[in-house]
C-alpha cells in the first residue's frame, strides 16, 4: 500500500462561520488578504516537501471561487513539487477537464510536469463538485460526457507518436494534434479518476485501468463503489484493476487527547458552506440518484451536511476521520481495508482549517515513522472481490 500526504491548501482566515452563508462561489474576494496567502502557499509546499523527505508520496487537487482550497492551478503546484522534491510519486486529483476548453493543454502540461520528475507523475481527471459550474459556466448536465472524451483524448495524444492525428468528438474538434513534448513514462503516467458515484463511471475506469479513488464517504458507501469496481474486472475476466484509492481527515499524535484536538481541528473542511442552489444543479447528478437521496436515509446518502453533524467518534466510526496514538491509527486503516474490501491507495487528509504547521509536520513525521510501517504490507486491493473477501 502507498500513502499519500494531501491538505486542500485552505484560506480558514474568515470571519466567523457562523456569520457567513457560504465559503464557495459567492464569497467575496475581500476576506482574502494576499499578504496571508502568500505566507500559507509557501508553507504548504514547504509542508509538502517534508512529507516527500519522510517517504510520503503527494497528491494536489484544485477547486474555484472557495476559501477551502487555495490551489486553483493544481499543475502549478505540482510543477513546483516536481522540481523540489526527490522521490514521491506526485498526483494530481486532478484536472477539472470538463471544465476546461482545451484538453490538449492538460495532456501538454502533465506532459511537461512527468518530464521535469523523471517519470514521477500520476495524471488524475475529476469531473468537478457541483458548485464549480457556476464558476466556470458550464453546463452540469455535459460533465460527465466532457470528462470521458477529454481523458481518452489525453491519453491518445500521449500515447501517438508517430506524427499528428484528428480528432472530432462531441465536444473538442483538434486537427493536427502532435503532442510536445510526450511523458517520461511510457505509454503513459497512470490515470486516475475520482469524485464520482456514478457506477457506470466506475465500472469504466476499471475497464480502462485506471485507479478510482473516493475521498471523505461512509465506509459502506465506499464498499459499494469499490465492489462495483472489482467486479467490473471479473465480468471482463481480468485480473485486477488499476488501483483503489480510499481517503479520510487523518491525524495522528503520540497520546489520545492530542490526536483527538488534532482530528477536530482537520473537520473544519466538513463544515464548509456552500448555499443550497450550488449544491446540486440540474442536471449534474442522474434523475435515479436525486430520487434516491430524497428517499434514502441510509449512510449511503449522507454528505458532508449530515456528516457534520454527527459527533467525532461517529464520524471515526465511519470511516471519515481516522486519529488516535500511531498503534491506534494503524488499527482502523486496518479496520477500514478490511470493510471496504481492500484498497491500493491510502490518500490522508492531514491538514485542514486552522492546523498549524508544526502540527502537520508532526503528523506527516510520526505517521511515516510509527504507522506506515505497519500498514505499508497491505495487499492491493483492485483485484480483491470485495464481498467474497467478506465472507
Amino acid at each position: 500500500m502507498r500513502a499519500w500526504y494531501f491538505t486542500e491548501m485552505p484560506y480558514p482566515h474568515l470571519p466567523p462561520l457562523d456569520t457567513l452563508s457560504t465559503m464557495r462561489v459567492t464569497l467575496p474576494s475581500k476576506h482574502f488578504d494576499p499578504k496571508i496567502g502568500a505566507d500559507l502557499y509557501n508553507r504548504y509546499l514547504d509542508e509538502h516537501v517534508i512529507a516527500d523527505e519522510a517517504g510520503l508520496d503527494l497528491m494536489v487537487n484544485e477547486h474555484h471561487q472557495t476559501a477551502t482550497c487555495i490551489d486553483t492551478a493544481a499543475p502549478l503546484s505540482l510543477a513546483i513539487l516536481a522540481r523540489q522534491t526527490k522521490n514521491a510519486r506526485l498526483c494530481i486529483l486532478g484536472n477539472p477537464i470538463a471544465n476546461r476548453g482545451d484538453p490538449i493543454r492538460i495532456a501538454e502540461d502533465m506532459a511537461m510536469i512527468d518530464c521535469i520528475s523523471r517519470g514521477r507523475l500520476e495524471a488524475g481527471f475529476v469531473r468537478g463538485v457541483p458548485y464549480e459550474t457556476f464558476a466556470a459556466n458550464t453546463n452540469p448536465s455535459e460533465t460527465l460526457e466532457r470528462l470521458w472524451e477529454g481523458v481518452d483524448l489525453c491519453v491518445k495524444a500521449w500515447t501517438t507518436t508517430d506524427g499528428p492525428f484528428n480528432f472530432e468528438g462531441k465536444f473538442t474538434h483538434r486537427r493536427a494534434i502532435n503532442l510536445w513534448p510526450r511523458p517520461y513514462q511510457t505509454p503513459h503516467p497512470p490515470v486516475w479518476v475520482t469524485g464520482s458515484t456514478d457506477i457506470g463511471s466506475v465500472r469504466k475506469a476499471a475497464s480502462k485501468g485506471f485507479v478510482f479513488a473516493t475521498f471523505l464517504q461512509p465506509h459502506d458507501k465506499v464498499r459499494l463503489l469499490f465492489d462495483a469496481y472489482r467486479e467490473s474486472y471479473r465480468d471482463n475476466g481480468q485480473p485486477g484493476g488499476g488501483g483503489l484509492a480510499f481517503m479520510p481527515l487523518l491525524y495522528v499524535a503520540d497520546n489520545e487527547k492530542d490526536a483527538e484536538d488534532g482530528a477536530r481541528e482537520l473537520t473544519w473542511y466538513l463544515k464548509a458552506k456552500v448555499e443550497p442552489q450550488f449544491r446540486n444543479p440540474p442536471g449534474y447528478a442522474p434523475i435515479a440518484a436525486n430520487v434516491a437521496g430524497l428517499r434514502g436515509a441510509d449512510v449511503r446518502a449522507k454528505t458532508n451536511d449530515a456528516l457534520r453533524q454527527i459527533s467525532l467518534e461517529e464520524q471515526r466510526e465511519q470511516g471519515v476521520v481516522i486519529y488516535g496514538t500511531p498503534d491506534q491509527v494503524a488499527a482502523q486503516i486496518r479496520r477500514e481495508y478490511d470493510r471496504v474490501g481492500g484498497f491500493d491507495h491510502l490518500l490522508m487528509m492531514m491538514q485542514a482549517g486552522f492546523l498549524d504547521h508544526k502540527r502537520t509536520v508532526g503528523n506527516i513525521q510520526l505517521f511515516a515513522r510509527e504507522v506506515y510501517p505497519q500498514i505499508r504490507d497491505l495487499a492491493g486491493g483492485s483485484h480483491r472481490l470485495g464481498r467474497q473477501a467478506a465472507e
